[in-house]
């Protein structure tokens, strides 16, 4: 009965530090993924481009990671029908607005508002009942949200705040928050995180290529250096990092834990765009700062709490 326990508590730690390290690591890599757009920018490359590269050679790189490890997952309707949605929602289309509006509101502010679909994620949830309301899980969505929106606040009222811009980058968290949702309702049956996570990559960069075919738009890469290709497969590396611990995360956190990525995101994001991007720095940014961490900790805390009562 002792060794029952033991082996008990043993996958108990386990089932929340690989969300936790997925967490905090994804949400890393999300935070440098915004700023290497804003860079892609100034040396040339058009937002569409470097995303579409960029996903395309992510997608390569997890297909043959899925191919090595006998995880490729055998077509289907459903499987088509997830790569779709997911696709749309979860990359081609919020990424899209965030890499095109990185040089109108600044690689910080995106990075910032990324943090936003904790909220709209746990409502959602609670309303579908995939997620049971917890009191320590609902305080932190709210302290990550206030966090995001001190900051958010403090840069609609900047003097220079172009507001279209601003206002179509806010719409990219919806569609995060509803991808978060989407991924876990519809998730195939038997399907591991690696054998999804190609096809949705896969699926995107159809999108954005056919994006690329229509007049205004182009899918070209400078060719005066070297440093565009070497941005975009360094890119590319990130990307595929970023969306299988996205997917771990989504099969062993759930949604609203996912949905913090964007929070741990905006931590590492902003001081990354100040220090190395020369970017001012977001005033407001200890407390709002302060409030996300803040969120992550209760939101993992409350997670925690619900399995132990579980047991």
């Amino acid at each position: 009965m002792s060794d029952i326990k033991e082996k008990s508590a043993s996958d108990h730690r386990q089932l929340w530090w690989i969300p936790l390290l997925c967490l905090l690591v994804g949400g890393a890599l999300l935070g440098i993924a915004t700023n290497l757009a804003k860079f892609a920018v100034e040396i040339g490359l058009t937002p569409l481009a470097f995303l579409f590269w960029s996903i395309s050679g992510a997608a390569i790189i997890l297909s043959i990671v899925a191919y090595m490890r006998d995880e490729v997952l055998a077509p289907s309707a459903r499987s088509f029908e997830y790569y779709i949605v997911a696709a749309l929602v979860s990359v081609a289309g919020s990424n899209l607005i965030f890499f095109s509006a990185i040089p109108h509101v600044g690689a910080g502010f995106v990075a910032l508002i990324i943090s936003l679909p904790p909220l709209l994620t746990y409502l959602a949830a609670l309303v579908i009942s995939i997620e049971r309301f917890n009191s320590w899980r609902a305080l932190g969505v709210a302290a990550a949200l206030a966090g995001a929106g001190v900051l958010a606040a403090r840069k609609f009222s900047a003097p220079e705040a172009s507001i279209f811009w601003i206002a179509l980058a806010l719409c990219g968290p919806v569609l995060l928050a509803i991808g978060n949702i989407y991924r876990s309702l519809r998730w195939p049956d038997n399907a591991s995180p690696i054998a999804l996570a190609p096809g949705m990559l896969i699926a995107a960069a159809i999108m954005l290529g056919l994006v690329g075919l229509l007049p205004g738009f182009t899918l070209a890469i400078p060719a005066a250096t070297v440093f565009p290709i070497s941005l975009i497969v360094l890119q590319a590396c990130i990307f595929a990092g970023q969306f299988l611990l996205l997917f771990v995360l989504q099969k062993t956190g759930g949604p609203v834990l996912l949905s913090l990525l964007g929070a741990v995101g905006a931590v590492v994001g902003v001081p990354v765009a100040v220090f190395l991007q020369g970017e001012a720095v977001p005033e407001g940014l200890v407390l709002g700062g302060s409030l996300i961490a803040l969120g992550v900790a209760l939101v993992t805390w409350g997670g925690l709490t619900m399995t132990k009562v579980n047991k």
